[in-house]
């Protein structure tokens, strides 16, 4: 199978620390160099933040997800209570290029700027300026009789389930081993072991959520050319441009369907895989590659 999307060709492939925290700034400056007629006046309209998605409607009416992320406490000292852009009550009416120029940082900042960029860029991929495939997962696109060296990053359970049915050698890149179930830990790596996991496997498998904690570009920064690499989940649905320019293949994005639905079961607690059921699609933006 052979594909291709556009690329911006300023943009070249990176190795080593000139990747380091640059994917997602690249992918804002992407978007306000070539878009910004259209994202400069977007209004952030609502806001929903669960246990486990956040999703963000923006003045357009476009909508985009993600993991939701936190780090800090709400137990904290009144000198380090936040009441400023941003924070609870205040986020609504915002434009969303405040959202992604701010220099405030924290879990929910991140959360909800990649929510936004996942909104910003739904529309722009579905334009039908890149190569799509609806209703497909990246892992279908493979041919898993042949063995091969296989990495997840993350613990996609039903990617696990499929591969280890294989002959290919498999390794699950994790922070938490209790996250992969007690018949499937004999593949557990640890996550800080990616330096050595990596370079020796031939597919790559990333979860989303790796833009959202800010470890994508370390994955990236050592994985080899040879390897075809995938960024999947709802939390990876930014425009590819300058993922698939620093090494990704294949991104599994997701397309919200029924927005309406969407907030209902973000606010019901609802994670990644209730929203195939209820309210998204899935898709794979496909880069050139022969799978």
């Amino acid at each position: 199978m052979r594909t291709g999307a556009p690329i911006n060709d300023t943009i070249g492939w990176m190795t080593g620390s000139s990747i380091k925290k640059m994917i997602i700034e690249q992918t804002i400056k992407l978007l306000k160099s070539k878009y910004s007629d259209s994202i400069e006046s977007l209004l952030i309209d609502d806001v929903r933040i669960g246990i486990s998605m956040t999703a963000v409607k923006l003045s357009d009416g476009s909508c985009g997800v993600s993991s939701t992320f936190t780090n800090e406490s709400q137990h904290c000292k009144k000198n380090n209570r936040d009441y400023g852009d941003f924070s609870p009550l205040k986020i609504k009416g915002h434009k969303v290029v405040e959202l992604l120029e701010t220099e405030k940082n924290s879990g929910i900042i991140t959360t909800l700027r990649i929510a936004s960029l996942n909104a910003i860029s739904s529309q722009i991929i579905s334009a039908g300026n890149y190569n799509i495939l609806e209703n497909r997962d990246p892992i279908d696109l493979f041919d898993l009789s042949i063995p091969r060296t296989i990495a997840i990053v993350g613990a996609f359970h039903s990617y696990i389930s499929k591969i280890s049915e294989t002959k290919s050698r498999l390794f699950v890149l994790e922070l938490n081993e209790n996250e992969i179930s007690p018949d499937e830990r004999h593949f557990f790596v640890p996550a800080s072991d990616y330096k050595k996991v990596l370079p020796e496997s031939d597919i790559i498998i990333i979860t989303g959520l790796t833009l959202v904690n800010n470890t994508i570009d370390d994955l990236l920064s050592s994985v080899p050319e040879k390897s075809a690499v995938v960024v999947a989940g709802p939390s990876g649905s930014i425009i590819p441009d300058v993922l698939f320019a620093n090494g990704v293949s294949i991104i599994g994005a997701t397309r919200i369907t029924k927005p309406d639905l969407l907030f209902d079961l973000i606010g019901e607690g609802g994670g990644g895989y209730h929203l195939f059921e209820y309210c998204a699609q899935k898709i794979c933006i496909l880069k050139n590659y022969e799978a």
